[in-house]
């Protein structure tokens, strides 16, 4: 129900669960109820009007909000978004699995939307990068605080330990210059020859590994 204000302030562009106002842009509006069972609640062999129910929905603008609408709202019945029942299945067994960054950006933009636990989990790291206040957090995803304090405090320590994976063998290299002469540059120049798949970083195996005796023997061994 619409009320007569004063406000002229513009509507909001975030929108809620709750809120169909997408559903004034879909190609369906407006159609009979009864038509509208035909085609979007079809028999379980009415061929035809899946076939002209799907035909709609191709050029629907608001097809990917149907289809989050029905995943959302556990709607397993009928055509939404262009998919039948038995073809949105699969997606509704992996609800609880669901990582769309679409709905990551929203969330993080404050829109009220019912996101997955590595959903969830995405907009905390993200909202650690950022430097957002555990408060903050809280009020945009509606949960207890100290529990939102607990998950920043892992999420700090999931991207402190990412960082020291990463940069695992820098720390070796910074002291291996500080105490290098011209013949252990050398050394570590040939090593820097050897890379392994981190993107560049020195082999850990020592070089005496790596010798042209080495090689021979187990040539001769094979």
């Amino acid at each position: 129900m619409r009320y007569i204000t004063t406000n002229t302030t513009p509507l909001s562009t975030l929108r809620g669960i709750a809120d169909h106002s997408w559903q004034v842009r879909g190609r369906c509006y407006g159609m009979e109820p009864a038509e509208a069972d035909r085609l979007f609640f079809p028999g379980p062999r009415t061929h035809s009007a899946i076939a002209q129910a799907k035909k709609l929905c191709g050029k629907c603008p608001v097809k990917r909000d149907c289809f989050n609408y029905a995943l959302d709202n556990e709607l397993r019945h009928g055509l939404w978004g262009g998919l039948t029942e038995a073809e949105r299945r699969p997606w509704h067994a992996k609800i609880s699995a669901r990582l769309d960054y679409a709905r990551v950006r929203a969330a993080l933009a404050g829109r009220d939307v019912q996101l997955s636990r590595p959903e969830r989990d995405t907009v905390i790291r993200h909202a650690y990068l950022r430097g957002w206040s555990a408060e903050h957090l809280a009020y945009l995803l509606q949960s207890d605080l100290d529990w939102m304090r607990d998950r920043l405090r892992e999420a700090a320590h999931d991207i402190r330990d990412r960082d020291r994976w990463w940069d695992l063998y820098d720390d070796q290299n910074d002291g291996d210059q500080d105490n290098s002469s011209e013949e252990q540059e050398d050394d570590v120049a040939g090593a820097g020859e050897e890379e392994d798949d981190r993107g560049g970083a020195p082999s850990p195996v020592e070089r005496h590994v790596h010798t042209k005796e080495l090689i021979d023997e187990l040539g001769k061994a094979a």
